[in-house]
């Protein structure tokens, strides 16, 4: 047996039961698509500084071609090194896992030999195996480190996966969370479903990947019957592409979304809050163009901040879609109470450093 949630340390479970901001690391990349490392602690550097409670690292933001480079281990160990070095707080910090179960399974083990925490898991490339293949490859992995079910929109790789299969998967004894990413209300509650049928809300945590409805997902209580009896499960955090940018912002609105539920009931001025994040993810996401330039677009923010020096990608073909730099313009121009724009200015040198 690897890595046992039991193992971890108790102020990483705290936090994890919480709910904090877990921003999806970007890559950064120089003109030549070379690994930049100067760029990516700096990068590290600003997410600690900003009240991240962790970083989730070698997952769909950073890239999942950095597997097909070399880049997968150097990349997982800068992020340890340079927010260790950074910080004495603790950090909840997750390893993206992809591949077959064998890849998967080493990827899980390097994770753990540097430090981290918890896997999330992606199931992409087991497209085409049954429900039961897909549980045995979550049940292998799951033997190495504590595992956060990843439910990845099919719209940029991921697969369809019912109630059935979630229950199934909350049954696993190391699932620690689960991120929500669908992109769809009711895939979401199939999520929900299937971890209230598992009686596993205790021991699982929801996370928000549902960047089309964060706000929503942070202060609704999902209330589903069980045995005639309601239960009501919360999603505690995020772990989001999107809040690789503007992620001072994002800590904050989390904050203010948990206080809120506690206070209760959630007044309209914090609902509202829902539909200006979601246009504000729209042009980061690039919906317009199916999620083209979805990892471009953040990188685009990050830039404009002096964070990146370019929105180079692994992959040439990927970067901003037509009308995506004005779409960001929009947005920057409506909602600049959500921009970090003057905390990274004060502190841009000091990260670079």
């Amino acid at each position: 047996m690897g890595l046992h949630r039991s193992d971890l340390p108790p102020e990483v479970t705290g936090l994890l039961r919480k709910g904090v901001a877990i921003p999806a690391h970007p890559l950064a990349l120089n003109a030549e698509r070379r690994f930049d490392r100067r760029h990516q602690r700096a990068l590290t550097r600003y997410y600690v500084d900003a009240g991240s409670g962790g970083l989730a690292v070698g997952v769909h933001t950073t890239q999942f071609e950095i597997r097909d480079v070399g880049l997968y281990r150097p990349v997982l160990e800068a992020a340890m090194e340079d927010s260790r070095a950074w910080t004495s707080r603790p950090l909840v910090m997750v390893a993206g896992l992809a591949g077959r179960t064998e890849q998967a399974v080493e990827e899980a083990r390097t994770a753990v030999g540097l430090g981290y925490h918890a896997g999330l898991l992606s199931l992409a490339a087991m497209k085409g195996a049954s429900p039961d293949e897909l549980l045995a490859h979550c049940r292998r992995v799951a033997e190495e480190i504590p595992l956060v079910g990843f439910y990845l929109q099919p719209a940029v790789g991921g697969i369809s996966l019912d109630a059935g299969f979630w229950r199934d998967f909350c049954a696993i004894d190391n699932v620690v969370a689960v991120k929500v990413a669908p992109f769809n209300r009711y895939r979401t509650l199939d999520v929900v479903r299937g971890l209230i049928e598992a009686r596993a809300e205790d021991r699982i945590t929801l996370y928000t990947g549902n960047d089309d409805h964060i706000v929503l997902d942070l202060i609704t209580p999902f209330t589903l019957p069980r045995d005639g009896v309601p239960v009501t499960v919360r999603f505690r955090g995020g772990l989001l592409g999107h809040w690789s940018v503007w992620t001072r912002g994002a800590v904050q609105l989390l904050e203010r979304l948990q206080a809120a539920v506690a206070a209760g009931p959630v007044p309209p001025d914090i609902l509202a809050l829902d539909a200006t994040v979601t246009d504000c993810n729209a042009a980061f996401f690039d919906v317009a163009n199916s999620f083209h330039g979805c990892i471009a677009g953040c990188h685009e923010v990050l830039r404009r901040q002096g964070l990146l020096e370019g929105t180079w990608c692994l992959n040439p073909k990927e970067g901003l879609s037509p009308g995506q730099s004005e779409a960001i313009d929009r947005v920057l121009r409506l909602y600049p109470q959500f921009s970090d724009d003057a905390f990274v200015a004060e502190n841009r040198e000091r990260w670079l450093s």
